[in-house]
């Protein structure tokens, strides 16, 4: 027997109560049943949100959302602003290339966070730019980026928004949408909310509606403003994921019950537990000045081919863990703390890696990156 622990930064393990909920039998999508189900969610996404604005549900990826934000608010010709320090900043470009947007870049470099002063400075030179798109969390370096203080660059700018990719960081990190004057945020339903991939939520400020409504790009299925009027009456404006929604509801209640502060710090315990087994392996992190709670990034000790790595300790091991992406392909972990994931989840990664790597013939004493995480771990237990 070989027993599967999924620890990817997405898709992230289903809690067993999801899915026993998401396996009840089918129900129409036009009825009060399901608009009620609905309603509880849209009002339970604005708590993890911490917005007042609606939360759009969207069937589709997360980058159904990222799609819908530039679809729906840049016009063709329009100037914006990408943070590009990674595959999904990267994804970012393509998107507002696509919809005929001119694109510009702040480049970081893979494994930094943004300087928000840079920003700044571009901004400073170019008032008339439309939209500043950023990650929250850049999943392939495993880098948080400074939504807050880039919210507080934008804020005082009635015509430049900030769209913030909030795939793996909403519901990981604190994210204030209203409070820091976020003016889009969007995340998807396979990250920290715990689900099957297939649900993107999505969230506007008046700033970013007001842009929507000047809108002159073509778009049919992800129409935000069509989503919203429909959403209002508990339905979608087309077929809903019913069995994702029903799922949803049960997350957003299971979230709720432990409290979104005791998420956040969740996440973070066990961020900080991995990143110092790491270090007792002696694995140099990727993420250099602000990691993401979400996951984290290590280099492989030399001599180590990690494509070969991942695919030992997955198939051989039943420990599904995340190599690298790109120019970082074969050189790198990514180890997710993301959704329903424990203590003893971050001790299976690492005991994991550990054997992975003595296998690999790397040079590591066997328990030391366990009993670094230990450490941290129990003080957390201790305190409860």
């Amino acid at each position: 027997m070989l027993k599967k622990y999924l620890l990817t930064p997405g898709p992230t393990a289903v809690p067993e109560q999801v899915l026993l909920d998401m396996a009840v039998p089918m129900i129409h999508h036009r009825t009060p049943a399901f608009a009620e189900i609905f309603a509880s969610c849209r009002e339970g996404l604005k708590k993890v949100f911490k917005t007042e604005e609606d939360v759009l549900i969207l069937l589709g990826s997360g980058t159904a959302a990222m799609d819908a934000a530039v679809s729906n608010t840049v016009n063709p010709g329009d100037k914006v602003l990408v943070i590009n320090g990674g595959k999904f900043g990267e994804r970012w470009v393509k998107i507002c290339k696509a919809y005929g947007a001119d694109v510009h870049t702040v480049d970081v470099p893979w494994g930094r966070s943004v300087n928000p002063a840079d920003v700044k400075d571009f901004l400073g030179k170019n008032p008339d730019t439309k939209a500043v798109f950023v990650q929250g969390s850049e999943t392939s370096t495993t880098v948080y980026h400074p939504v807050k203080e880039l919210a507080a660059v934008t804020a005082d700018m009635p015509e430049t928004l900030l769209v913030v990719d909030g795939i793996t960081s909403v519901g990981v990190h604190d994210t204030r949408m209203d409070e820091w004057g976020v003016d889009i945020l969007l995340t998807g339903s396979q990250k920290a909310f715990m689900l099957p991939p297939g649900l993107a939520f999505i969230a506007l400020s008046k700033k970013a509606w007001t842009a929507a409504e000047k809108s002159s790009q073509s778009k049919f299925y992800l129409d935000l403003k069509t989503e919203r009027k429909n959403q209002a009456k508990n339905t979608t404006a087309w077929t809903a994921g019913v069995s994702l929604v029903i799922g949803l509801k049960t997350v957003l209640g299971m979230m709720e019950a432990e409290g979104l502060e005791n998420v956040f710090k969740r996440h973070a315990l066990n961020a900080e537990a991995t990143r110092a087994a790491a270090k007792a392996l002696g694995m140099r992190l990727l993420a250099e000045d602000y990691p993401s709670d979400a996951a984290t990034g290590c280099f492989l000790p030399e001599g180590v081919d990690g494509k070969a790595f991942v695919k030992y300790l997955r198939d051989k091991c039943g420990v599904a863990l995340a190599g690298g992406q790109d120019k970082l392909e074969g050189k790198i972990l990514r180890i997710s703390h993301l959704g329903y994931h424990d203590a003893f989840d971050t001790i299976t990664a690492i005991s994991a890696i550990e054997m992975g790597l003595r296998k690999f013939g790397a040079d590591v004493k066997l328990g030391s990156g366990v009993s670094a995480a230990q450490e941290i771990l129990m003080r957390a237990m201790a305190e409860r």
